[in-house]
């Protein structure tokens, strides 16, 4: 065992074990400081403690790649780190680079998650599409002065120690090794090193060895514990390669008869994938004298789970409890895709977001759509948002699809901005409110308000009327009920605020009585556990179950809508309202038109990426599945044990939801392009 004296296997082992120790001590800070794992009364201690396992063997591997380059420069015949200045100069300069990357894709990981409760993968790249917001935001959320000191000085640290090893192990003495010793141990490391690096022992095909995958961590089906085990370098490296085709038309023709029959096309129209279908004036139209106005009014980062009269033990939003008391309340409500553009995308376009790693809206080549709203003949069209609407290319987006669209943002309002997302929403809701009211009274008008006030960094404007932060609840108490902290409840409050003060104005106004309010949340944001909505919880469903409401007291009785409604299918459905003939091109539907499929099903993505994790929802039962449709389940929502498997007890019901989100799925993806407004 000579060998194991070598001077330079030492300093190569002390650096691999440096490097794994640092990635061991972060995955200590992740679990204890980002991690919902350690506060959970109902986790799996045995699921945890596999992740974990998984995680380590995962650091062993980046600390082992990392460690490739210095080996190279070690032992090098001639010139290497042991005789050379120069190699011993680019050996540092290289350890700098790495600490520095390392430490800043841990840094950004750790706020990827604190943000949107995801490990740092490709889609974050979406950020930098739009610096300008995204760094302010960043700079008004978190302290970014302590968290660069913090940097520095941890790269500092691990830099300081690894000279340390280079001067203890590299500058003694040399130990003769035999040319026998040498190649046992060149045999053993690389025996040790293919199965670190493959990250199993066991179980292993020497044909062809498959690596431990990041998949694996998630084999609990809790995408918390999954989290534990990845490694953010690795699986963002992991989401960056995986290749990606904009659509499969074999796929699309193959679920094509389904899909038609799912949209009501008729026979004689069934040809060329063709997705066209022409919507007569409904039975169910409004009787109205005038064309009634409708205001469309986006709640940022609302979730059912945030709502009182979704279940919300604690009261949250009082003014939303009445609308939807006096409206129609829908209370199996989803967004096809979690995340704001996404949302917008799908309000007009009628079409999911699938797209892998940017919004559909970013993309040149399909941000000019068709869209239901373009049947409103006669309308003035608004879109109302407080800051820039660049965001996202949600600007080049909307105008391209939305004929004579009237566009306010950012710069063109009176009120001060408050924050990176521009003006408080009780502003935009006022100075909304005066612009359309100061229409003629005969010009029907499309409004569309995004608010932006329920975000980080949660900014509550010391200028918002008689808004009253609660301070009698702790962090503590509001974590059992789904918040993070008192900010993101009262965040809450505030945006329900603004919307009780929005409708004071407009029940002022000449508007109001021939006006059609929808109110939807955009997706749900960051939760910690949510006792009251344990099947939401359980299955993924927290972030699309939003609120929905339509209030129209001269038009619509109180309902309460209990079936499953998509977000895809409002503009159909208030088309339908409004009594036009128009042409539909898309997956949404009116949802007062009876269904084919029985108990109406929804399209929702339950997990974002290259490979995402999709499915369908009734107002019973969820299907998911992979990407490719394998590990397909069936879940009772209404079950004391959402979690399990019940494919086999509701074999109909599987297989229909089964086919329909495998369709809805490879469809949305061909429409991207097929709905494009040539």
């Amino acid at each position: 065992m000579t060998w194991l004296k070598s001077r330079r296997l030492q300093y190569l082992l002390a650096i691999t074990a440096l490097f794994f120790s640092l990635m061991v001590v972060l995955r200590v800070v992740f679990y204890f400081g980002f991690s919902e794992i350690p506060s959970s009364t109902t986790v799996d201690s045995e699921a945890v403690l596999s992740a974990l396992g998984i995680g380590l063997r995962f650091d062993l591997r980046l600390a082992l790649l990392i460690m490739l380059p210095l080996a190279a420069l070690a032992y090098l015949p001639r010139f290497n780190i042991l005789n050379s200045g120069l190699m011993r100069f680019l050996a540092h300069s290289y350890l700098i680079i790495v600490l520095v990357l390392l430490g800043l894709t841990y840094v950004l990981d750790f706020g990827h998650y604190a943000y949107l409760g995801e490990r740092l993968n490709v889609t974050a790249l979406r950020f930098l599409q739009d610096t300008r917001d995204s760094t302010l935001m960043v700079w008004e959320s978190y302290p970014v002065i302590w968290i660069t000191l913090g940097l520095i000085a941890g790269v500092a640290a691990c830099y300081w120690l690894a000279r340390i090893a280079e001067h203890k192990l590299l500058q003694r003495p040399a130990t003769k090794i035999s040319w026998l010793q040498a190649t046992a141990g060149f045999l053993v490391c690389f025996t040790l090193f293919f199965f670190a690096i493959l990250g199993r022992v066991s179980n292993i095909n020497i044909l062809n060895p498959i690596p431990l995958r990041w998949s694996e961590a998630f084999v609990s089906g809790d995408r918390a514990i999954g989290a534990l085990g990845l490694n953010p370098v690795l699986y963002f490296r992991d989401t960056l390669v995986i290749p990606v085709s904009p659509f499969d038309e074999d796929k699309v023709t193959e679920y094509y008869p389904l899909i038609a029959d799912h949209l009501g096309i008729p026979e004689h129209q069934r040809q060329d994938l063709n997705f066209t279908r022409m919507m007569d004036v409904q039975s169910h139209k409004l009787d109205y004298d005038r064309p009634p106005n409708v205001v469309f009014i986006m709640l940022e980062s609302l979730g059912a789970s945030r709502v009182s009269s979704y279940g919300l033990p604690v009261e949250s939003t009082p003014n939303l409890d009445q609308l939807g008391h006096d409206g129609w309340r829908f209370e199996h409500f989803y967004v096809p895709v979690t995340g704001t553009a996404k949302t917008i995308w799908a309000t007009f376009t009628g079409i999911p977001d699938v797209a892998p790693i940017e919004s559909a809206s970013r993309n040149p080549l399909t941000s000019h759509q068709r869209t239901v709203l373009n049947a409103f003949e006669g309308y003035r069209k608004f879109y109302f948002i407080g800051g820039n609407a660049g965001w996202a290319n949600l600007d080049g987006f909307v105008q391209q699809t939305i004929d004579g669209l009237e566009l306010h943002e950012e710069g063109d309002w009176q009120s001060p901005d408050v924050d990176v997302w521009g003006i408080s929403d009780l502003n935009l809701f006022r100075e909304s409110n005066q612009i359309l009211a100061e229409l003629p009274e005969d010009q029907p008008f499309f409004a569309f308000i995004q608010t932006a006030g329920n975000h980080r960094p949660f900014t509550i404007p010391e200028n918002n009327g008689d808004f009253q932060a609660r301070t009698d609840l702790s962090d503590e108490e509001l974590a059992k009920f789904g918040f993070r902290s008192a900010a993101q409840f009262n965040a809450v409050r505030l945006l329900d605020y603004n919307v009780g003060k929005y409708m004071q104005w407009a029940k002022e106004s000449d508007y109001f009585d021939n006006t059609i309010f929808v109110f939807f949340g955009d997706h749900s944001n960051r939760i910690t556990t949510l006792p009251h909505m344990p099947a939401m919880d359980q299955l993924e469903l927290e972030s699309n179950h939003v609120p929905h409401i339509l209030y129209a007291p001269k038009y619509l009785k109180p309902r309460v809508i209990k079936e499953s409604v998509g977000l895809v299918d409002v503009l159909p459905t208030i088309a339908g309202m409004l009594g036009l003939q128009y042409p539909n091109t898309t997956l949404g539907r009116d949802f007062q038109i009876p269904a084919p499929e029985g108990d109406r099903a929804n399209f929702v993505v339950l997990r974002e990426g290259p490979s995402p994790i999709y499915g369908m929802v009734t107002k019973d039962f969820l299907v998911r599945m992979n990407a490719d449709g394998s590990n397909a389940t069936l879940h009772d929502l209404h079950s004391d044990t959402p979690s399990h498997d019940e494919a086999a007890q509701h074999p109909e019901a599987f297989k229909q939801l089964f086919d329909l989100a495998r369709g809805q799925y490879e469809t949305a993806r061909y429409m991207f392009y097929d709905n494009v407004d040539k």
